[in-house]
């Protein structure tokens, strides 16, 4: 190590362990912890030793945030790869260090560009460059290379008044609120006490207030709705021994639920395919339509006509409905790969296959008097991708297999987002799960109803269909993302008025 390099290492050390460790804080902001004062705080403390970096070490320092806040956030990702896919641990530490590398990437970004572009003048970059920056990193790795926007700032405001700023801006319209608290915060540790006062009232008295505000309403009476979860693990679901006996715990499970007008069961809920299950579900339809119940059910099809598999929900009542899984997970229903690695694959006989997406644009189910938007597993995180139905949906359903991780806090992230969904929509969700957390929240994000993890369930209640759209409904990210491009743009005149300027050096 030349001698340079060492001075910039010894100096540099220890900001970037107080980044990792501001990261890993944060993350515990999330549930299910849900230290929710951490994710603003620890933001917060991240701008002011970027204030004082080079655009080189802003990154660095961004990158060791990112990486605690993935690593501690996102630990889970080792728990499903090895401990239930049992992917040998080389190469399931090797996945999961590659996913926290490519997000802490993101934040190491906004590091750098801040450092460079940063007026100097500190009380204007805090609430207008890096808010602006921060939101729109966080909105770009919510989608690009198919998106991975867990851990958003935003909901880990899901219980504050915060929220209030959802049903208008939407997840990152929440964030952009907290992103402007931190600047608060940053600003009246400067000194400049009554900016960082009033900034911080206001954000928050505007968020409860906005929590009064409605666009939805009732639109008919509750329907009453039973989820059934069978809390069977992972690891134990496929084995040939179980098959009989699942068939006969989700039988008797879903016979106690009877009299509910719908009935829900989780993703993929049976060890088999759909065309292998008419029997067996015949039998449960007949039971169930006797009690005027309808079956709202996860499960996987096998088309012949097109040699497709495809993750599905399925509605039976008057007649069969469909939804097709459209955003599915890579490297777990699908291999992003090129094609002469496939066909590598092929001629070593390496078993591989791809789920088939579902189309865009697909109508909601019908059960009862409920017209349900759906989403499956982690198609929720993509608040943006379940706007188009609510036009048509009056409740949401989510259907979820959070097996795969096991005891760890990704089901309880999962509920996190989830409420979000329903809050942003003005919609009640009926959230199914196989071994829990399943739910039912109300269109506030409440949640009214939960299954207790890893014990089979039958969980009870209502919920009443809602029309109407909120504000975020009808116009998505494009208020935030344009309150971002006009706050950066803000800060690039001011910047050439300066002459141009930078206050950050390579």
């Amino acid at each position: 190590m030349g001698a340079d390099a060492a001075r910039w290492f010894a100096r540099g050390l220890p900001v970037l362990l107080a980044c990792a460790v501001l990261g890993a804080l944060g993350a515990l902001a999330f549930a299910p912890l849900a230290w929710w004062p951490l994710s603003i705080l620890c933001v917060a403390g991240l701008w002011w030793l970027w204030d004082r970096q080079s655009p080189r070490m802003a990154a660095w320092g961004g990158f060791a945030y990112g990486a605690g806040l993935f690593g501690v956030g996102t630990y889970w990702t080792f728990t499903a790869v090895h401990v239930v896919s049992r992917v040998p641990i080389p190469l399931a530490l090797l996945l999961t260090i590659g996913l926290i590398v490519i997000m802490a990437s993101y934040y190491a970004l906004v590091g750098w560009l801040y450092a460079r572009v940063r007026l100097g003048r500190p009380l204007i970059d805090h609430v207008t460059v890096l808010p602006a920056l921060w939101l729109l990193m966080e909105w770009f790795r919510g989608w690009f290379l198919t998106g991975f926007p867990w851990l958003s700032l935003g909901y880990a405001q899901i219980d504050t008044p915060l929220a209030g700023y959802a049903q208008f801006l939407g997840v990152y319209g929440v964030g952009l609120a907290a992103a402007l608290v931190a600047a608060g915060l940053l600003a009246f540790a400067s000194g400049a006490y009554r900016l960082g006062t009033v900034t911080v009232l206001a954000v928050y008295a505007l968020g409860f207030a906005l929590r009064f505000v409605t666009f939805v309403h009732a639109s008919g009476p509750p329907v009453t709705v039973a989820i059934v979860q069978g809390a069977i693990s992972q690891d134990e679901k496929w084995l040939e021994e179980n098959r009989a006996p699942t068939l006969e715990l989700y039988r008797r499970m879903t016979e106690s639920a009877y009299g509910s007008q719908v009935i829900f069961w989780p993703e993929s809920t049976l060890p088999q395919l759909y065309h292998e299950l008419v029997p067996y579900l015949s039998g449960i339809y007949n039971g169930a339509r006797a009690r005027h119940s309808d079956l709202v059910l996860g499960l996987v099809r096998y088309d012949a006509d097109t040699n497709s598999i495809r993750n599905g929900l399925v509605a039976l009542g008057d007649d069969e409905q469909w939804y097709y899984k459209r955003h599915l997970v890579p490297f777990g229903e699908y291999l992003p790969i090129p094609n002469f690695v496939r066909e590598w694959l092929r001629v070593k006989n390496l078993a591989f296959f791809d789920l088939t997406p579902g189309e865009p644009g697909q109508a909601p189910l019908a059960a009862a008097s409920l017209r349900l938007g759906e989403s499956i597993c982690y198609e929720d995180s993509y608040g943006s991708e379940q706007l188009a139905v609510l036009g048509r949906a009056n409740a949401l359903v989510n259907v979820s297999n959070d097996a795969w991780f096991g005891d760890s806090s990704a089901p309880h992230q999962h509920l996190q987002i989830t409420r979000m969904r329903s809050l942003e929509a003005g919609r009640y969700m009926v959230r199914a799960t196989n071994n829990g957390i399943s739910a039912i929240i109300a269109p506030d994000g409440r949640v009214l109803a939960r299954s207790r993890q890893f014990v089979p369930e039958v969980l009870r209640g209502s919920v009443t269909p809602y029309e109407g759209l909120t504000p975020y409904a009808r116009l998505r990210n494009y208020p935030v993302l344009a309150l971002c491009v006009a706050a950066l743009a803000g800060a690039g005149l001011a910047r050439r008025r300066r002459g141009g300027v930078m206050s950050g050096s390579n």
